[in-house]
């Protein structure tokens, strides 16, 4: 059996790998039970990627020597080529308690504990390993990444510091930018996406740069990043994205516009592109919208999206209509309320366009209901004011007219805020 044995192992060495399955399913048909043969015999199907085929030997493995850290790391192994990530992590688990000072079983439990979502069990794992490695780049960065995934990014800062030439590295520069930014470092988090960018211009290096900016509204430095970005990456959709937002939260509607536009007409269901073209056509002044017909085009083909319906019957509003463009605005404004009844500015907006057909006494119980709805909805006081004035109700038109100045410097936070969420939509989806 020894001599059958060395000539399996010596098969193996050369590369032979299927004499040497052969001489070792032979020895373990006629000599079960035995660690070695298990063993190596499970590890050869491991190396040719059959974990189905190695799995059971290896199991046995470990049954017939529990007390082999290295045999509880290569089952874990197995299990997790199978993913079968709970078994793997108590193997690992298994053999980590056996032998804490193995840097590879900690590294392995390290990364077993990050896809498990506990970054402070990972950095426990990891710091173990590093102490065996002090300078392995590879475990500095999982250390540091997992110490600032548990919310601990002074320690994450001082492990990556320690990696040598970190001003070299452009993964290490972008977790240190991830670093800096949860210490609330924002300029130095800047410089380090931009470092890891100048190292290596990848989109995802380049996107994380724009987005930093974008993240704190620094717009002005957002629009800069993906101007320069998105001929360099005509493919990446987030890039259009970004510049986008960049532009709406800079106040350059007008640019905004066709870049929401180009992206809605590439992904005609895209509700998100739908609504930032139309707070776009309704935020710019000028009377010609061509790129707006992108949005009338979302809006007919997704009469439940009240907001759709809503913005685009907006832009035409804005504006003298047609007896067509009036029917078009008056129906999805209906489809709107229907859709969503409690959506303020669609019934808001079917009272301007009652008011734009001087319907004014019928246009107050949709004034009325809008700011019941949203009490704090500037516009609709001063069309209410307006409307209660022409039908001789003044007094309650002054109160209506008192609400709107009180109300006005909230509107424009209400949009402050919307931007806000709109951002941080963008940033989270599309990192």
């Amino acid at each position: 059996m020894q001599r059958d044995f060395q000539a399996a192992m010596a098969a193996q060495d050369s590369g032979d790998l299927d004499r040497a399955q052969a001489i070792l399913s032979q020895l373990r048909a006629h000599h079960p039970g035995i660690f070695e043969i298990d063993e190596s015999l499970g590890l050869l199907h491991a190396s040719r990627e059959e974990y189905s085929q190695a799995l059971p030997m290896l199991q046995a493995a470990v049954r017939e020597q529990p007390s082999s850290d290295v045999a509880h790391a290569n089952l874990g192994a197995a299990y997790f080529k199978l993913h079968r990530n709970p078994e793997a992590l108590s193997e690992f688990q298994a053999a980590a308690r056996i032998n804490p000072h193995n840097a590879e079983t900690q590294q392995s439990l390290g990364q077993l504990w990050m896809d498990n979502r506990k970054p402070e069990r990972a950095a426990e794992a990891f710091c173990a390993a590093m102490q065996q490695k002090p300078r392995d780049p590879g475990l500095l960065l999982n250390c540091a990444q997992a110490l600032n995934d548990a919310g601990q990014p002074a320690q994450a800062s001082g492990t990556i510091a320690r990696l040598a030439g970190v001003d070299q590295s452009a993964p290490a520069q972008s977790l240190w930018g991830d670093i800096a930014e949860k210490q609330g470092e924002f300029q130095q988090a800047a410089q380090h996406y931009a470092r890891a960018a100048a190292i290596d211009p990848s989109e995802a290096n380049a996107w994380a740069v724009g987005v930093e900016f974008l993240r704190h509204w620094t717009f002005d430095a957002a629009i800069r990043e993906f101007e320069a970005a998105v001929p360099r990456f005509p493919q990446s959709i987030r890039m259009r994205l970004g510049l986008g937002a960049a532009y709406f939260g800079n106040g350059n509607y007008d640019k905004a516009i066709p870049v929401f536009a180009d992206l809605l007409d590439t992904d005609l269901n895209n509700g998100l592109y739908a609504e930032m073209l139309g707070l776009s056509c309704n935020a710019v002044k000028q009377q010609a919208k061509p790129r707006c017909s992108s949005l009338l085009a979302y809006a007919q083909s997704h009469p439940r999206d009240a907001k759709a319906s809503t913005y685009a019957a907006a832009t035409f509003l804005a504006r003298p209509l047609t007896d067509e463009e009036q029917k078009t605005a008056r129906k999805m404004l209906e489809s709107a309320i229907a859709a969503d009844p409690k959506l303020p500015d669609a019934v808001y907006e079917m009272a301007v366009l009652k008011q734009n057909e001087s319907d004014w006494a019928g246009s107050i119980p949709d004034l009325e209901r809008a700011v019941a709805l949203k009490p704090d909805f500037a516009q609709a006081h001063y069309r209410l004011s307006l409307a209660y004035w022409r039908s001789g109700r003044k007094r309650q038109a002054e109160a209506q007219m008192d609400l709107e100045k009180k109300y006005a410097k909230q509107q424009e936070d209400d949009l402050d805020h919307r931007l806000r969420q709109i951002t941080t939509f963008i940033v989270d989806v599309h990192n």
